[in-house]
């Protein structure tokens, strides 16, 4: 420049950048031609600079964050959509593959503690060509009476259970009460907690148990349904009524779990056929199936729909799917208005329960003793009269007893231990065999006396 003095150095360039740092498209040179292309496209620029900024990874720890959150969420909702079909939803509701049938042999009751010949191995034949396998154990004191009778007996599975002494002692007793127990879902008649109920119930008093394997569960052919284990349940009550000869009134019904819907729904099958029992005993029972999962957690753990209740109405939306409804919560209303002459009905649950919360058995109480009130309680009346009437018996305990015509009783009891399946073996369940009993076949046998307005 011309107008530059001589020795003056030229105006230094002031950049709005720093003297360290240059614009995305500057060089090193004071003024470039990229630099001056990238002030007349100022766009360019910064989308040159942004997709540098977008192209930067994820930090290791960012990225292990993102799966830890979106791989539960994927299995999760990869279960949801295998559940919402029919043969998924059928196994993950029943779970009835699940058992541990390869290295252990149910016809061997002894393994589990038995008596030789006391407990006895043999199949029922359902209307619609389904087999059930089924136990029969004999109580300790008839067994103890004759006990060489019945120890002599051909172990394992019989063909013909009524070929056997211990079918004959059954059908010869005039005075014979027997507890049919109905399992709840996963397993088999002898997995887990359940030869102990068995031996609870059958070691001091003079009760038989039968209990069964539903359909498609253990030895049992066939696939469950709702319907089916009903009928299942039906074949059951009818041969021990038709061919063992025992009255239905000396018969107990006790259901756990899932057993709980079968028993609900096979009791009022047969109130509406004027039939009634001696007793029904739901232990951890549950209103209906689709709204039971929103806070059921498979194993205590794993929680089915309880995710999505932040969702109601996907929630609502995914409970149309379960094609098995189970809605004993109805079955009991219907229950208790079919009843011509007599109810013992008990509902048990354990208030440390993790997979079916207890307060399900508020729902099963109420609707069972709305049943008895034409037109039902306000909800404010109804618990204004259960606090007056509940019996607390310390922490997490109470019972709570609701009398009606004609000769009806509905006992609630939450005990505060047992969780989902010891309770079966607790103090609570054989009380309630007792009380539907009227204490007959135990040691304080009142079957001389008249019981029937007692309240227990």
């Amino acid at each position: 420049n011309s107008n530059l003095k001589q020795g003056t150095s030229p105006p230094r360039h002031h950049s709005r950048w720093p003297h360290h740092r240059h614009p995305p498209c500057v060089d090193n040179s004071e003024v470039s031609q990229s630099h001056l292309w990238c002030l007349s496209h100022p766009s360019a620029s910064l989308h040159q600079h942004s997709t540098s900024i977008m192209t930067v990874p994820l930090s290791p720890i960012l990225r292990t964050a993102v799966w830890v959150v979106a791989a539960p969420l994927g299995l999760y909702f990869t279960f949801l959509a295998l559940g919402a079909t029919p043969f998924f939803q059928r196994h993950f509701l029943y779970a009835h593959k699940i058992n541990t049938l390869w290295w252990r042999d149910v016809d061997k009751p002894e393994r589990w503690g038995f008596a030789k010949g006391q407990a006895t191995p043999f199949s029922l034949d359902t209307p619609d060509g389904v087999s059930l396998y089924a136990w029969h154990v004999m109580p300790l004191p008839q067994y103890l009476k004759q006990e060489e009778r019945f120890s002599v007996q051909k172990g394992g599975f019989c063909q013909d259970f009524t070929e056997t002494e211990s079918f004959k002692a059954l059908k010869e007793d005039p005075d014979a009460r027997v507890v049919l127990s109905f399992h709840g879902n996963a397993g088999d008649i002898a997995q887990g907690h359940r030869p102990d109920s068995y031996h609870v119930i059958t070691d001091t008093s003079s009760y038989h148990v039968l209990a069964i394997d539903y359909r498609g569960f253990g030895h049992s052919t066939g696939h469950p349904t709702e319907y089916g284990l009903i009928q299942d349940a039906a074949t059951l009550i009818d041969w021990v009524i038709n061919v063992a000869g025992v009255p239905s009134d000396r018969i107990v019904l006790l259901g756990q779990s899932l057993g709980t819907a079968v028993t609900s729904g096979v009791a009022e099958l047969y109130a509406s056929q004027g039939i009634e029992f001696g007793g029904v005993i739901l232990v951890a029972g549950f209103s209906n199936l689709p709204k039971m999962l929103s806070g059921y957690k498979i194993g205590g753990l794993f929680p089915v729909l309880g995710p999505l209740k932040v969702w109601p109405g996907f929630l609502e939306y995914m409970e149309g799917f379960i094609y098995d409804k189970w809605p004993s919560v109805d079955r009991l209303e219907s229950l208790v208005k079919l009843t011509k002459r007599r109810l013992r009905l008990t509902l048990i649950s354990a208030r440390d329960d993790a997979d079916i919360p207890w307060t399900e058995s508020n729902k099963l109480f109420r609707a069972a003793a709305n049943a008895t009130v034409p037109g039902g309680l306000s909800d404010h009346s109804f618990e204004a009269w259960k606090d007056v009437r509940t019996i607390h018996k310390g922490k997490n305990a109470f019972v709570t007893t609701w009398n009606a015509e004609p000769n009806i009783i509905i006992r609630q009891e939450l005990f505060p231990h047992g969780g989902h399946n010891d309770i079966m073996g607790y103090a609570p369940v054989i009380l309630a065999v007792m009380r539907s009993f009227d204490l007959a076949g135990t040691a304080y046998d009142m079957a001389g006396s008249d019981t029937s307005s007692r309240t227990l």
